[in-house]
């Protein structure tokens, strides 16, 4: 009897692993291809330790649920894929491990494809524990994927993405053949990584199908990820399917919002949103028929309108699949948002956007606001919401919810790092107490260590610079990331443009004056940022060139984001010729920010922030960020900045821009204004004197644009123009506060 037992184990074992299997340790792209012709089931191709330069693998094989085809690494990291590089996989039971990419970008529209071509597809694969780390194409608008998903009952999982710059969806699983729907794919485990600002749409982190298909169903699980500064757009996630679990991942410091597009019958349970008070952070976006929406925890968002902890869209009548589908049955249930700016029900309510949420239910939620300002909005008719049994820890709400009674009770935090009331009658309101949210360091390849921050301004070495010809561009030679030059007091002659392809801080003692013989001081390029502090800038030596400025982008495209500071500068002299800027942000260059305080200009005759390079009306922009207080603007011949945000996209939060606590004397003139904001989201003004100047022109171009102008003193009753291009009614700029000349209007 152990005799036949034995002889049965070892047929089940020869069935299992072939004895065939070959192990091919391959060298060169040559050797690859060879191994990737010879491959079946059970063998596996590894990868030798190195660089592999411009590298198109290919694999499609066919292996077995008991012997899958192995590609991986001969040491997990140690394989470099640099340059021109990607991986197609087609067939059956293939498993790829190990590998970076990086240093580089793909040829085409996809660094990992889980096809070989559109009729050799993936099915039953995984590719795990691979990087992809700034693997972007050098112009930030050219469209690619990081990992494009087909097939079905594929996986990938524990994988790190991080630091894509270009425009296209990190993550697309894609619904475009019968061969691709309802494809049980699974996406687990995996760490996204810092997404900077596009500035522009096409910056989701993963999206599930496209409107064109979101009448399938994609059965996809999205589980256990960690989302850490996903910043790219207002979608972090954008489900365009039906369908889909989205279970247990983390998003920590994210803008945007976990949006339910298109496609019916999703679920979102057990996920955790830490805002951590960033601008724009947001929860959920609900949107279609049969959504369940549970057991969710948000804490610290500051987002609202589409981008709230908690939005429920109003939908369009008879919608067609790229608008958005009427909110019915959906079933809102045991959430807790705490600490958290807004909410929004019937949000994006308009002429088109007409038909209110039916059928569906809010039911045990815990919520709280973050302070000031209404907490719960109500845009449309919410008559088709039942609410029961929610509790409100804090906040004011829309009248329409006066029934929804505030209750008092403590709130301590659990050993999950989740806020829970200490009230017994309240343990079944809000999340479970038993959510258990992944931690960062249990998602990507334990082996690639995760960011730990961007290099700051003055967080390296001071290196002393005397006055005199040439002596910045050679301390520049010893400076590195994060370093600060600092000038002594005298004269300073620039020779060469500064191309600053690191972050640098130049700091003067005052009485630091920087004279400049080229057509630019500073030309920012890939991995630039730039602080300047208590220094007196002088153009007078500058060529009589049309186009100078003091700081400009390179002409050719930069993939990552950058900031400009002018902390107490003065600049002057910028007359040599008639177009002579500050700053220019030029096409496919975006800077995080650009701030100015506490400086002064005087004699400059072009614009002092330009950013208007972006006229195609894409909806792309170069500047999020722009914000100038307590400065003085005397003689300038232009603007004191010019920002162009064109198109009726609503997939960005910016342009934002703030003028406040400054003068603008002699700014412009009759026929050109003294600021010129084009498309701008958010704009405040506030508690500035503009004599003698052109006027403010702002136009409104998408969305629902705040603009508040404020307690200004203007020698001009023509000192303020809104227009609006694609809103019928009364210009939407808040105007209070503001002295300006008697019979003007506000």
């Amino acid at each position: 009897m152990f005799a036949r037992l034995g002889l049965f184990i070892v047929l089940l074992l020869v069935q299992v692993t072939p004895a065939s299997a070959e192990r091919y340790l391959v060298k060169t792209q040559a050797e690859y291809f060879a191994a990737a012709e010879a491959v079946k089931a059970g063998d596996s191709i590894v990868l030798a330790d190195g660089v592999w330069d411009d590298f198109e693998i290919v694999l499609s094989a066919k292996g077995t649920v008991n012997a899958p085809i192995h590609l991986t690494a001969q040491t997990p990291g140690a394989v470099k894929i640099t340059g021109q590089s990607n991986l197609r996989i087609g067939g059956e039971f293939i498993v790829v491990k190990g590998l970076v990419f990086t240093d580089g970008f793909s040829p085409t529209g996809e660094v990992i494809s889980f096809r070989r071509s559109k009729t050799d597809l993936a099915n039953n694969s995984r590719v795990t524990e691979i990087v992809i780390d700034g693997f972007s194409k050098p112009d930030r608008y050219e469209t690619d994927y990081w990992v494009g998903m087909y097939g079905k009952n594929n996986r990938f999982d524990h994988s790190f993405l991080a630091g894509k710059t270009n425009k296209g969806v990190t993550f697309a699983v894609r619904l475009d053949s019968p061969e691709s729907q309802e494809n049980g794919h699974r996406i687990d485990h995996n760490y996204f990584g810092h997404r900077p600002v596009l500035g522009s749409n096409g910056g989701e982190t993963l999206r599930v199908g496209t409107s064109k298909y979101s009448m399938f169903n994609s059965n996809t699980v999205i589980a256990n990820n960690y989302f850490e500064r996903t910043d790219g757009e207002v979608e972090i996630i954008s489900i365009k399917a039906g369908a889909n679990i989205v279970r247990g991942n983390v998003f920590d410091a994210s803008r945007g919002a976990l949006t339910l597009r298109h496609g019916d019958g999703n679920i979102i349970e057990r996920n955790v949103f830490f805002g951590r008070g960033k601008d724009h952070t947001g929860g959920i976006r609900v949107i279609n028929g049969d959504q369940t929406v549970r057991d969710n925890y948000m804490e610290g968002l500051r987002g609202n309108g589409f981008s709230s902890a908690l939005t429920v869209m109003n939908g369009v009548p008879n919608s067609p699949v790229n608008r958005y589908v009427q909110v019915s049955n959906a079933r809102i249930d045991r959430n807790t948002i705490l600490d958290s700016r807004r909410i929004t029900l019937g949000a994006g309510a308009d002429e088109e956007r007409s038909a209110p949420p039916v059928d569906s239910t809010f039911s045990r939620n815990l919520l709280s606001s973050s302070g000031a300002g209404t907490f719960i909005e109500v845009d449309a008719d919410i008559s088709g919401i039942e609410f029961s049994d929610n509790r409100l820890l804090s906040g004011k709400v829309h009248s329409a919810l006066a029934a929804l009674m505030p209750v008092n009770t403590e709130l301590a935090r659990a050993d999950n790092g989740l806020l829970y009331p200490v009230d017994p009658e309240l343990f079944d309101v809000g999340v479970p107490r038993d959510l258990d949210p992944v931690s960062r360091e249990a998602t990507g390849p334990a082996w690639y260590p995760k960011p730990d921050g961007q290099t700051a301004f003055g967080s390296g070495k001071v290196i002393a610079v005397a006055p005199g010809e040439g002596t910045i561009e050679a301390a520049l030679k010893r400076a590195t990331s994060g370093d600060t030059l600092h000038l002594a007091a005298g004269d300073y002659i620039v020779n060469k443009t500064i191309f600053l392809d690191f972050p640098l801080t130049i700091s003067g003692a005052n009485g630091a004056v920087v004279n400049f013989a080229r057509p630019s001081l500073f030309e920012m390029a890939e991995g630039g940022s730039l602080r300047l502090h208590n220094l007196t800038i002088s153009g007078r030596d500058a060529p009589d060139n049309v186009g100078n400025s003091v700081v400009r982008t390179t002409s050719s495209p930069i993939r990552g984001n950058f900031v400009i500071e002018l902390d107490q500068v003065a600049v002057t002299d910028l007359t040599v010729n008639r177009n002579f800027d500050v700053i220019v942000i030029g096409k496919s260059a975006f800077a995080d920010a650009v701030t100015i305080k506490n400086s002064a200009f005087n004699d400059v005759t072009g614009v002092v922030v330009k950013a208007n390079a972006e006229t195609e009306d894409y909806g792309q922009y170069g500047i999020e960020y722009t914000t100038i207080t307590g400065s003085a603007f005397s003689n300038i011949g232009k603007s004191i900045a010019n920002i162009y945000r064109g198109g009726r996209d609503e997939s960005t939060f910016g342009p934002h821009f703030t003028l406040s606590s400054s003068s603008l004397s002699g700014v412009g003139g009759k026929d050109a204004p003294a600021l010129v904001l084009h498309g701008a989201q958010i704009t405040e003004i506030d508690q500035n004197s503009i004599a003698a100047s052109g006027p403010i022109k702002i136009v409104h171009t998408v969305g629902a644009p705040s603009t508040v102008i404020s307690n200004n003193v203007l020698d001009s009753a023509d000192g303020i123009v809104v227009e609006e291009l694609n809103y019928s009614g009364d210009p939407r700029a808040v105007m209070r506060g503001n002295i300006i000349p008697k019979g003007a209007k506000q």
